[in-house]
């Protein structure tokens, strides 16, 4: 697809109007509106903040945990480097994620992102199992820690510098749409909870003097194991295809329902290249009466609008031609259209057609993965149409629940 833009960055309507304003930064979708320039020079910025302060946290927390002897800051402070190491990953990935298309790659190289959130799951889930093996074998042979009033000072301070620094980090992904940064900082949010347990594991020991150290160690790998298997399965779901922000999917229809000659938008699919790199295609309904020119500027406004409102690249603009010279056949899509409702788990009909001299009738119909047989429902719905409607031949399209 070739988008046609003017000097302006806008599509033009028949009179040669500017129709179409390009999306402000932080107006719209998370991480559009950046150029990918800004982006990643965010991306950058966001990184580089978190491992100086994780390093800065790992050093103290080290330190304190040999003073006192104690497994849980010694495996906080691992964590904390682990973090800063994650934070280099994203920078690598967001740099070679960056790369312009080319022969090989033609839709480029965004994907590289979901691989290095990847890494940055294996690097938590190794650190996880490792520090539960410590643990378990302090379990068995315990130590006994002891704590200063400057150590605890240092981990209270680390909870607050944690605090801050995982709000920051999140914040900063949702603006941008990196998900590697969203998960870095609800890590750095969790980090501070943790911290926050081992200063109460402290204080309870220099009050009571029952030492959980261990056993605080063992529930923090537990849930920094759980982290890495979250951040895992997110990002293989992305390799594998997720469905669609419904919120983006129901705008980009608004968006095409409002240009004039559409009568409806349906079968929006879109490719997930990398953040903020979606393409896709999209069926529209218009007037059996339109010339190949009137379908022509038609699809390409309808691909420059949503490219600039909505950061999206339709290749494709199908069209369902719509029966607007007979009422007896608009009569008949309605009596077809409510008997296919009439079922349960429907959750759409589109694309109706009857051509008169062919006798060929069309439709397709999106029935719920939810439905406990949705090819028997599909044949039944096949059945009861022909049964009403006999004289015509019927080409019933089942569609698949793609998006909203």
């Amino acid at each position: 697809m070739a988008l046609i833009i003017n000097s302006d960055n806008a599509s033009l309507d028949e009179a040669g109007q500017s129709t179409v304003t390009p999306v402000e930064p932080g107006t719209s979708e998370a991480g559009q509106g950046f150029s990918a320039g800004e982006r990643e020079s965010a991306i950058v910025r966001t990184s580089l903040v978190g491992i100086v302060a994780n390093i800065f946290l790992a050093g103290f927390k080290a330190a304190v945990g040999l003073i006192s002897n104690s497994i849980a800051i010694i495996l906080d402070a691992v964590n904390n480097l682990s973090d800063a190491a994650s934070s280099v990953i994203t920078i690598i990935g967001t740099k070679l994620a960056g790369k312009e298309p080319d022969y090989k790659h033609p839709y480029g190289h965004g994907r590289i992102e979901y691989l290095t959130t990847i890494v940055i799951a294996v690097i938590v889930l190794w650190a996880g199992v490792q520090s539960l093996i410590e643990s378990v074998q302090r379990i068995i042979n315990p130590e006994i820690p002891s704590y200063e009033v400057p150590s605890l000072i240092i981990i209270a301070a680390a909870v607050v510098v944690k605090i801050v620094l995982g709000r920051y980090v999140k914040r900063q992904g949702e603006r941008l749409g990196a998900a590697s940064l969203v998960a870095s900082g609800t890590d750095a949010t969790m980090d501070a909870i943790i911290s926050f347990s081992t200063l109460v594991a402290a204080l309870i020991f220099i009050f009571t003097q029952v030492s959980l150290e261990a056993w605080l160690g063992a529930i923090i790998s537990l849930v920094i194991i759980k982290a890495g298997i979250d951040i895992l399965r997110e990002a293989i779901g992305k390799i594998l295809g997720e469905r669609v922000d419904p919120e983006l999917t129901q705008n980009i229809k608004q968006t095409i329902n409002a240009i004039d000659g559409v009568h409806g938008a349906y079968d929006l699919v879109l490719n997930d290249y990398g953040p903020n790199s979606l393409t896709g295609s999209i069926h529209i309904a218009v007037d059996d009466t339109c010339t190949a020119l009137d379908i022509d500027k038609l699809t390409r406004k309808i691909q420059t609008e949503v490219y600039y409102k909505h950061q999206v690249i339709l290749h494709t603009v199908g069209i369902y031609p719509t029966n607007t010279q007979s009422e007896e056949l608009r009569a008949i899509e309605q009596e077809v259209t409510e008997l296919v409702w009439s079922h349960q788990h429907i959750l759409e009909v589109h694309g109706f057609f009857l051509d008169e001299k062919t006798m060929e009738a069309y439709f397709d119909v999106i029935i719920s993965f939810d439905a406990p047989d949705r090819m028997g429902l599909y044949n039944t719905i096949v059945d009861e149409v022909k049964t009403r409607y006999p004289q015509y031949k019927w080409r019933i399209t089942l569609d698949s629940d793609i998006s909203d």
